[in-house]
This record gives C-alpha cells, sequence and structure tokens, in this order.
C-alpha cells in the first residue's frame, strides 16, 4: 500500500530543506511556550504543515493527526481510531532539545491501519541515524537490522525512567524510590532518540507514563521488530488509541519486562 523508502526520502527532503537550515539559528521570537513547560517553535509548524500536504498526496483518502494540529484542534486525536489510514506526525520530537541547539531530536512518523501500526519512521537530522520498521519485515538502520539487547536481571539492565510531572504523585514516587533497582542511565529528553538506542540494542528499557500517539506509535512499532517487549503497565500491548493509560514499558523480551515491572512498578 505504501513504499516506505519514498516516505523516508520525504522526511529526508523535509530534514534537509526545513529543518537543518534553522538548527541552532531561531530568533527569540520563533520559539514559544504553548503550554506549561511545553515549547513550540515555527519549525515545528512548518515541518508538520509539509509533511502532512505531502503525505496526503501519496496516500489518497488518509487522515493525519499531527501534535501540532492536535494543539490547535483536540477533536483531531478522534482520528488515531479511524478506519481509515493515518498518519501520526511528531515533526520535532525533543522540542526543547532543538530549540535550545541541542542536536537531540528527531522527527517521528507512523502510519496506523484500523488501530494497528503498520509502519514507522524515527530520523535524528543531525546524527543522520533513521530507523524504520514495517510491521512484519523487521526494523531497519543504514541497511542493517536492528536488534534490541539481551535481556539480563532488572539490575544490570540499563534504561531511562520518564516518571515525570504527568505521573500521579504515587506512582512517581514508587519510581524514583526503586530506580535504585535497576541501570537507570540518563534521559535524552526526546522519544524517538530513546527509542532508536532501544531498538539498536543500545539500553536495555524505557519506561514513559505519558502515551501521546504521535511520541510511541512510531518508536513501540520500531522497537517491537527489533525483537522487543512494548506494554502498557497492565501488560496488554500499547496502541495509538490508549494515549490515556497510566503507562508503558518498554523491554528486551516478555520474561524481562515482567522482572522489570514487579521491580519498578510491583507492590
Amino acid at each position: 500500500m505504501i513504499d516506505v523508502a519514498k516516505i523516508a526520502a520525504v522526511i529526508e527532503e523535509v530534514a534537509a530543506e526545513d529543518v537543518l537550515p534553522r538548527f541552532q539559528s531561531l530568533a527569540a521570537h520563533e520559539i514559544e511556550e504553548k503550554v506549561a513547560g511545553e515549547l513550540v517553535t515555527v519549525v515545528d509548524v512548518a515541518v508538520e504543515a509539509r509533511l502532512t500536504a505531502r503525505l496526503k498526496d501519496l496516500l489518497p483518502g488518509s487522515l493525519v493527526v499531527g501534535e501540532e494540529a492536535v494543539h490547535a484542534d483536540p477533536g483531531l486525536m478522534a482520528q488515531v481510531t479511524a478506519d481509515a489510514p493515518v498518519w501520526i506526525i511528531d515533526p520535532i520530537d525533543g522540542t526543547r532539545n532543538f530549540a535550545h541547539g541541542r542536536p537531540v531530536f528527531a522527527i517521528m512518523l507512523a502510519l496506523v491501519q484500523a488501530g494497528e501500526s503498520a509502519a514507522a519512521w524515527i530520523l535524528e537530522p543531525v546524527s543522520g541515524r533513521f530507523g524504520i520498521a514495517e510491521r512484519g519485515g523487521g526494523a531497519w538502520m543504514g541497511g542493517r537490522r536492528m536488534t534490541v539487547a539481551a535481556a539480563d536481571t532488572p539490575a544490570r539492565m540499563t534504561g531511562s525512567l520518564h516518571a515525570s510531572s504527568y505521573a500521579p504523585a504515587e506512582l512517581a514516587r514508587r519510581i524514583d524510590q526503586r530506580r535504585a533497582g535497576v541501570a537507570a542511565v540518563k534521559s535524552l529528553r526526546c522519544a524517538g532518540a530513546e527509542y532508536l538506542r532501544l531498538a539498536a540494542g543500545e539500553t536495555h528499557f524505557s519506561l514513559f507514563t505519558r502515551l501521546m500517539p504521535w511520541d510511541h506509535v512510531p518508536g513501540t512499532l520500531l522497537h517491537s521488530e527489533a525483537g522487543g517487549t512494548a506494554l502498557c503497565f497492565d501488560g496488554t500491548p500499547y496502541k495509538a488509541g490508549r494515549y490515556r493509560e497510566t503507562g508503558l514499558l518498554m523491554a528486551p523480551d516478555p520474561a524481562s519486562w515482567n522482572a522489570l515491572r514487579d521491580t519498578l512498578l510491583g507492590d
């Protein structure tokens, strides 16, 4: 139905023409706080608009759910579970990094069909790292198949814990109190970059407590196609429509997922 390489080329074109020329060259008035603690730049808006137009042309009849469009019209979120093909866009994931001239940010895109993730693309424009996945076809970067890290005991597994102000206070406290039970590493402040290092086997796990579809639909498909296990805290699969769930945990396999969940969340 789609040519994943053609979509990848579109993303690379947009990165080269709309993103990289503005990196570390934004004026103060081109950065705004759209809600408390969340930044948006003129580049976020421009990239989403350009991708929206291109993707609709490439797949007639498809819908688009983009982070910035949903901010302007929250009712668009209902389209993530539509029967029609749906593109989910995060034009600049890690906007705070991008706005402050830090190179760890990503363009994230997924195609969802009948509520199921069909394909995903995550590009880091500065590093050039580009993870691409198609359901049943594996996850790939630079022509090489991506594979998650081998499972280990929780104390030996590395990963990031994102239990921030978006998490219920009691849950955030529990995770913070138990972080010594795993080999926690510093957050990259960019979900796309976290998913790339997970799928490449550079870290073992990641835990998130805010599940907006543009942050996680591309990454969970990339991760699962690299062999990983991504489940909501209740042990059921994450999908685009489950953005109101409490949390999401990625691990190398089901057994290590259970071990990590018990370590970080168990009674």
